[in-house]
C-alpha cells in the first residue's frame, strides 16, 4: 500500500491466494505478469495508474474469482483476456475512461455475479452486449430449474451516455431488464444531446436512426449586386448530421455559416455571403453527412442590377498594382505532407478585407481558388506530390495576384527518407536570386524567373551535398534574411564555372517578391 511500484514483483510466492497494491503507481499489467501465482484467487490493484492490460496479462489465473481494478486510468480492457479466468465472478472497472464497450465484451465472463462499469466515460453502447452475454442467455432458465436465487448485480451509472437513436436499443434493455440481472442504479441519466440533457432514461422515447435529408426551402434566389445573401438549408437526420457548404465543388472556408436547432430531429443552417460579387454567382451546395449515410441540396444564387442601361462598376475597385495594398507571402511551416502559408498585408480596412488564395500546379491552366474571410492570414495546404511543381498567390479578393504575391515550389522525391527522420518536406521554394543552404536543402527563385534557373539550383543542390559543402562562398549563413542583401553575381551559377548571363532570371530581388522561409 501507498509504496512507489514500477512493475509488478517477478518473485511473488508460488501460493498466495490473495494479493493488494494499491496506491503504487502501477502503470500497467505486463504479459504474465501473475503467471507464477496459480493460486490466486483474489486481485486487488485499485487506485494506481494503469493504463495498460496485456492481453495475456491474466495468464495461468484458472482459479482468480474476484478482480478489481478500481480508480485506475484504463480507457479500454483486453476482454479476451479473460478466457485465463473462467471462474471469475466479480469484476469492478468503476472510475476508469472506459469509453468503448465491444459488442462481444462479455464473452468470457459467463460466470460472473458482480460487474461495476459505473463512473467512466461510456456514451453510446448496444444491447447486443447483454443480449449475446452468455450468461444473460442462459443464467435465467438454469437458475430457475435448479431453484437458485442468485442474482447478477450490474452497475451502470454515472457515464456521459449520449442519447440519441444509436442509444435506443439500450434504453429498450435497461427499461425491460430483469431477474437474474439487477441494475445497482436503475436511474441511468443522459449526458446528450443538450435538449435531453439531465432526463432519465424512462422519461426518454427514442426512434431508429436515419440518413440525413437536405432540403433547400429556396432553390434558386436572385439578389442585387452587391447586397448580402444569406442561403438557408434544412437537414434532418438521426442522429445529427455535419453540414459543409461547398462552392464549385470546393468547400467554402471562411463565409459565416450558422446553425440553429429547429426540433430533435431538424437542424437549419444559414451561409451569409456578403456584398455578393460577379464571381460569387452559381450554385452552392449544402452537404449533410452521418454515419448511415449523406444528402445535399443546390441552391443557385442570380445577380441582377436594378439599372440595366449602365454597365455594373466592379464590386470593388480595380485598383493598379501601385495602388493595391503591399501583401507579403511566406511560407511559415513545412511538414512531411504540406506546407503552411502566412501573408501580411495593409488594407484600408482590415475588418472587412477578403483575400483570395489560388493554389495549383505551376502548369495548371486553372488554379483553385479559396476565398479567405477577414481576420485570417494563413492556410495549410497538404497532400503534395513529390516532383511537382507548383504555385501559390495571395491576392484581395476580386483582384488577380500582382508582382510579388506568388510563390513558386518544387517538392522533392525522398519524402519516405525524411519522413522516417522526422524531418522536413524537401522543398524548393523558386526565389533564384542566389543559391542558398538552408536547412533541409532549400532553394529560393522568384516567380519571375525562368525555370531552367530551377533546375539550376537543384544541379548546385546535390553538388553541394555530395561535396558535404552546405553553405554558399564566403560563410554566409542560409535564410532568407540574407537573401535581398544578395547581387546579382551570385544568380544560378557554379562559382565560376559559368559566366554570368543576362537575362530575366538575373533581376535583383524586389521587396515583398523574396519568400521568406524560417
Amino acid at each position: 500500500m501507498e509504496t512507489s511500484m514500477g512493475h509488478i514483483p517477478q518473485d511473488l510466492p508460488h501460493d498466495f491466494t490473495k494479493i493488494r497494491i494499491e496506491n503504487c503507481h502501477l502503470t500497467e499489467i505486463r504479459h504474465g505478469s501473475f503467471s507464477r501465482v496459480a493460486a490466486l484467487e483474489f486481485l486487488w490493484l485499485n487506485f494506481n495508474d494503469i493504463t495498460v492490460m496485456n492481453i495475456k496479462s491474466l495468464e495461468g489465473l484458472k482459479n482468480l474469482t474476484e478482480l478489481r481494478l478500481q480508480g485506475n486510468k484504463l480507457t479500454s480492457v483486453p476482454w479476451t483476456a479473460f478466457q485465463d479466468t473462467p471462474k471469475l465472478k466479480i469484476l469492478d472497472l468503476k472510475h476508469n475512461q472506459l469509453d468503448v464497450l465491444p459488442e462481444h465484451a462479455l464473452r468470457h465472463l459467463s460466470a460472473l455475479t458482480y460487474l461495476d462499469l459505473s463512473f467512466n466515460r461510456l456514451s453510446i453502447i448496444t444491447k447486443d452486449i447483454f443480449t449475446n452475454w452468455p450468461l444473460y442467455q442462459t443464467a435465467g432458465k438454469s437458475w430457475e430449474k435448479e431453484g437458485l436465487v442468485s442474482n447478477v448485480v450490474l452497475a451502470l451509472h454515472e457515464n456521459p451516455w449520449l442519447c440519441d437513436c444509436r442509444l435506443k436499443g439500450f434504453v429498450e434493455f435497461i427499461r425491460t431488464i430483469a431477474t437474474p440481472i439487477i441494475l445497482m442504479n436503475s436511474y441511468l441519466k443522459c449526458s446528450g444531446p443538450d435538449y435531453r440533457a439531465g432526463k432519465f432514461f424512462h422519461e426518454i422515447q427514442l426512434k431508429s436512426c436515419m440518413k440525413p435529408e437536405a432540403l433547400a426551402p429556396q432553390s434558386n434566389i436572385t439578389v442585387p449586386l452587391g447586397a448580402n445573401a444569406t442561403l438557408t438549408c434544412l437537414v434532418k437526420a438521426r442522429p445529427s448530421a455535419s453540414i459543409q457548404w461547398m462552392y464549385s465543388q470546393k468547400i467554402i472556408r471562411g463565409f459565416n455559416a450558422t446553425q440553429a436547432q429547429v426540433d430533435a430531429d431538424t437542424v437549419t443552417s444559414q451561409l451569409l455571403i456578403p456584398s455578393l460579387h460577379l464571381e460569387d454567382r452559381g450554385v452552392y451546395t449544402c452537404t449533410a453527412n452521418n454515419f448511415i449515410g449523406n444528402s445535399s441540396a443546390n441552391i443557385t444564387v442570380h445577380l441582377h442590377s436594378s439599372n440595366f442601361s449602365v454597365s455594373l462598376p466592379p464590386p470593388v475597385p480595380m485598383l493598379s498594382p501601385d495602388e493595391s495594398p503591399f501583401i507579403d507571402i511566406r511560407i511559415a511551416k513545412q511538414t512531411v505532407y504540406g506546407v503552411t502559408l502566412e501573408w501580411y498585408a495593409v488594407p484600408e480596412n482590415p475588418a472587412e478585407t477578403w483575400f483570395t488564395i489560388h493554389f495549383g500546379k505551376y502548369d495548371a491552366p486553372k488554379k483553385e481558388i479559396i476565398h479567405i474571410g477577414p481576420g485570417i492570414n494563413s492556410y495549410s495546404v497538404s497532400d503534395l506530390l513529390p516532383l511537382t511543381k507548383y504555385e501559390v498567390c495571395v491576392s484581395l479578393k476580386n483582384h488577380p495576384p500582382r508582382e510579388g504575391q506568388c510563390i513558386v515550389f518544387v517538392t522533392g522525391n525522398d519524402i519516405s527518407e525524411m519522413e522516417q527522420r522526422e524531418r522536413l518536406i524537401h522543398i524548393i521554394v523558386i526565389v533564384c536570386a542566389m543559391v542558398l543552404a538552408v536547412p533541409a536543402g532549400m532553394y529560393a527563385c522568384t516567380t519571375e524567373a525562368r525555370f531552367n534557373c530551377v533546375a539550376r539550383c537543384l544541379d548546385l543542390w546535390k553538388k553541394h551535398r555530395r561535396n558535404g559543402d552546405n553553405l554558399p562562398r564566403g560563410g554566409r549563413q542560409g535564410n532568407f534574411d540574407s537573401l535581398q542583401a544578395t547581387s546579382e553575381e551570385g544568380l544560378c551559377r557554379d562559382s565560376e564555372e559559368r559566366p554570368k548571363k543576362k537575362g530575366k532570371s538575373e533581376k535583383k530581388v524586389k521587396g515583398g517578391s523574396a519568400a521568406h522561409l524560417y
